[in-house]
């Protein structure tokens, strides 16, 4: 996670003026014309997507009506003055320019002049909706960074295990495609063997398509098989992934307290920390 005191390292917060405040509108969720930003900027582009969206109907777009054109331009220019601030307010714009959200922004907004010169472009709009990632800014996620880090350590020492397991199960889709290619053919929709793993796939993931079946005996009692080890598919990963998840809430667990933030109330620190991780204040000893 990026505090705050990391982010003013990396963009630049001006020290004062007009810079400096609109900076903390902006950029900072922490305040609150930062949040109310946020927010506003969050239904703007849920709303500018919903337009898009809407406009893709056949019988919407059929009537051609202009106010959908009109209310994109809307967003359009609402967006564009705001990366137009934000590019302005930090020290160091060309830093946030190829930042993530800098190019989600930049994404955001060039659809709608490209779609002067390529029609087609217009449909990339709704890339916008990346930016709807911001809401983890908004909802102060890195309150809960700790309770985050014990699930991405649960997944990294999952990791060998489940690529074994991967490996075992692409095996098994393998055989089973080729077995029903053979036992099937063309003749009962199974044209090739890639079309047969396809099925596999589908049978133990327990999706079941039915657009390829099996109509022989052999060729259904090798699906029935297919389904029991389906279910295998299903709760060896869960479990694989749960073990590791105890185990790493254990650690975490049994790891001395390490001192709260007074501010924001966070309720724990590396023990090493100088800084609180949400909010930057300095940490009590």
């Amino acid at each position: 996670m990026i505090t705050t005191i990391q982010k003013n390292q990396t963009f630049g917060k001006p020290d004062t003026g007009w810079r400096a405040r609109l900076y903390g509108v902006v950029f900072e969720a922490d305040t609150v014309a930062g949040r109310y930003f946020d927010i506003l900027l969050l239904v703007f582009i849920v709303l500018s997507v919903l337009t898009v969206i809407v406009e893709s109907v056949p019988a919407v777009r059929a009537h051609d009506l202009q106010a959908f054109s009109v209310v994109e331009w809307i967003f359009t220019l609402v967006f564009t003055a705001e990366y137009i601030l934000r590019l302005s307010c930090v020290k160091r714009p060309l830093r946030y320019a190829f930042s993530f959200f800098g190019v989600i922004d930049l994404l955001s907004i060039l659809p709608s002049y490209l779609a002067f010169f390529f029609p087609d472009a217009y449909a990339l709009i709704d890339v916008r909706l990346l930016r709807l990632l911001r809401v983890f800014r908004v909802l102060k996620i890195p309150r809960y960074f700790n309770e985050s880090q014990i699930l991405w350590n649960a997944l990294r020492a999952s990791r060998i295990k489940i690529a074994i397991f991967l490996g075992a199960l692409s095996i098994i889709t393998v055989i089973l495609g080729t077995l029903m290619y053979l036992v099937e053919g063309p003749a009962n929709g199974f044209t090739s063997i890639p079309t047969a793993m396809y099925w596999a796939i589908v049978t133990l993931t327990t999706t079941g398509y039915g657009d390829i079946h099996p109509k022989t005996p052999v060729g259904q009692a090798i699906t029935s098989v297919a389904m029991l080890l389906g279910y295998g598919v299903i709760a060896l990963p869960t479990g694989i992934v749960g073990a590791e998840l105890v185990m790493s809430t254990a650690k975490y667990a049994a790891a001395p307290a390490a001192p709260g933030c007074d501010y924001c109330a966070t309720e724990r620190s590396d023990m090493d920390a100088v800084f609180c991780k949400h909010c930057g204040t300095r940490l009590q000893r």
